[in-house]
């Protein structure tokens, strides 16, 4: 299995190749015991979310990554998926606004890719 780092850019490129929009990997290691990194993107519909949902799942898998829990589904509009060291939200554009955690996290580094 990889690391956290490799781990979070497999999730964003899964992301990214499901035409996910606005992907970001945030460095939150320093700043929570939560995890190392939270990769966030967002979708226009719940079928783009359940496509982007599934994409990462599988790509993580394929890394030996363990899926710890999955939270809010597609009609909600967010989904979150907890592998540890790495959580992935993907957003509706409303639901992205309303959480706003690149406002929240904003001392994280974002990871260049």
């Amino acid at each position: 299995m990889t690391g956290p780092k490799g781990l979070a850019l497999r999730a964003a490129e899964a992301m990214e190749a499901k035409k996910a929009e606005d992907v970001l990997i945030l460095d939150i290691g320093s700043f929570t015991p939560v995890a190392d990194y939270f990769v966030i993107g967002s979708a226009e519909t719940a079928v783009q979310i359940r496509a982007i949902t599934e994409a990462v799942e599988d790509a993580l898998d394929d890394l030996g990554a363990r899926l710890l829990a999955k939270e809010g589904h597609a009609r909600a509009r967010w989904v979150l998926l907890d592998f540890g060291s790495v959580v992935v939200h993907i957003f509706g554009p409303d639901a992205r606004a309303l959480y706003s955690l690149e406002r929240l996290w904003a001392d994280a580094p974002i990871l260049g890719r």
